[in-house]
């Protein structure tokens, strides 16, 4: 009686995720509309002193001087994509994503919702050779915020929808780690990126050796965030690098097990980084200030690329691949959902908002670029939010069986 207890009061990593992710997603954009208050208030110059304040010494001279908004940019949020990289890991060795037949759909979808929306970037903005960098910027969904819109609707969304969202986002966020290691990387210090590779195979043969305790990897992870800055390659690479070595034991669907480090690890992460670390980055990064803005700049092709790409090129690509993977027997609709929710979902993967913002400072550098890239974001997230949201809750519940036509 008591293990069953024991049992009942342990909730599953997923199930604890997706609570942190509604409640962290809602104080996200309580976040994100904070930044923007303060941008353009009188206390503007405080906001912005505040974010590009030094605060702390030289650790590259790529970098100079760590400010504010480095230590966020490239610390935190490097334990950010430490979570991201426990997720990935987790659905891919026991989770929802641990067959093929699981992952057809979910890799259909996120691999379309990356493409459509680059092409639709690329046709709007890529005439102008400077902004072509920016192509990765709409292909990116931010699971956060999506499911604390989600979160909003209550039952009206089902199960079924909230599992599909967050397969999609975090394939997604594989194809963003790739495309941030792979496009958006400097000149690579192979001095450096050798010590990367040591560190990390050091901690994989710790892995190999069955070492469970979380220490002896949390240390390294330390050191290969370090090496990692100074190699070239964008830091919070390595906090996905380190998740990949994490020890996880297997446990087929039944309560997450204590003397598994990976689990052990990502439920002390899942609060503080959905509550503390994304709100702070939203905050330090949705800023920017409106003055001067007109409609003619909205429409400017890197502010309406961006807008359109998320906008558009989400819903087009994830919804089409689905239509299509379910026209061709290639897979099944999701369970208990309908032709219209599932349109609805797929506006909601149209939230860029913290991968795209990342993305972003990543491929431009101009302030007067950075603020056209955050007002993009900010006008394709917010509509693919407020079109999502209600599509979903108007949409009549579904009475078919999944995977036949309406």
């Amino acid at each position: 009686m008591a293990n069953t207890e024991a049992s009942r009061s342990r909730r599953s990593v997923l199930r604890t995720f997706l609570a942190s992710e509604a409640a962290g997603g809602i104080i996200l954009m309580a976040a994100a509309a904070l930044a923007m208050i303060y941008a353009n208030s009188a206390f503007s110059d405080d906001y912005f002193h505040f974010i590009h304040a030094i605060a702390g010494p030289e650790l590259t001279p790529k970098l100079g001087p760590m400010t504010v908004h480095l230590w966020i940019n490239d610390g935190l949020m490097a334990v950010f994509f430490l979570l991201v990289g426990l997720e990935i890991k987790r659905e891919f060795v026991d989770g929802h994503l641990s067959t093929w037949a699981d992952r057809r759909l979910p890799v259909i979808s996120a691999t379309a919702g990356m493409i459509v929306p680059a092409a639709v970037y690329l046709g709007i903005a890529g005439g102008d050779l400077q902004l072509v960098r920016g192509w990765a910027i709409p292909a990116a969904t931010d699971i956060a915020f999506a499911i604390g819109v989600l979160a909003l609707l209550g039952s009206r969304a089902p199960a079924s929808l909230k599992l599909f969202l967050t397969t999609v986002a975090i394939v997604d966020d594989m194809g963003a780690v790739a495309i941030i290691a792979l496009f958006y990387t400097a000149e690579l210090n192979l001095a450096a990126l050798f010590a990367a590779v040591i560190i990390w195979l050091a901690m994989m043969a710790l892995n190999w050796s069955k070492v469970n305790a979380l220490w002896p990897y949390l240390i390294l992870a330390a050191l290969l965030w370090y090496v990692t800055l100074l190699s070239g390659v964008h830091a919070t690479i390595a906090g996905v690098l380190a998740a990949f070595a994490i020890p996880l034991r297997r446990t087929l669907a039944a309560p997450d097990a204590e003397d598994s480090a990976l689990h052990r690890l990502e439920h002390a992460l899942a609060k503080p980084v959905a509550f503390l670390i994304v709100p702070v980055f939203g905050f330090a990064n949705a800023g920017v200030s409106l003055d001067g803005v007109t409609p003619a700049s909205l429409l400017a092709p890197l502010p309406l690329g961006i807008a359109l790409g998320l906008f558009l090129g989400k819903q087009l690509g994830i919804f089409g691949s689905v239509w299509l993977s379910v026209k061709f027997g290639i897979a099944t609709r999701p369970k208990d959902a309908n032709w219209t929710q599932v349109y609805g979902v797929a506006l909601l993967c149209g939230i860029g908002f913290t991968m795209s913002l990342f993305i972003g400072g990543l491929a431009f550098i101009d302030s007067t670029q950075n603020d056209a890239v955050k007002i993009g974001v900010l006008m394709g997230s917010l509509l693919s939010a407020l079109c999502g949201y209600a599509v979903l809750r108007f949409a009549a519940p579904n009475i078919e069986k999944s995977g036949e036509s309406e």
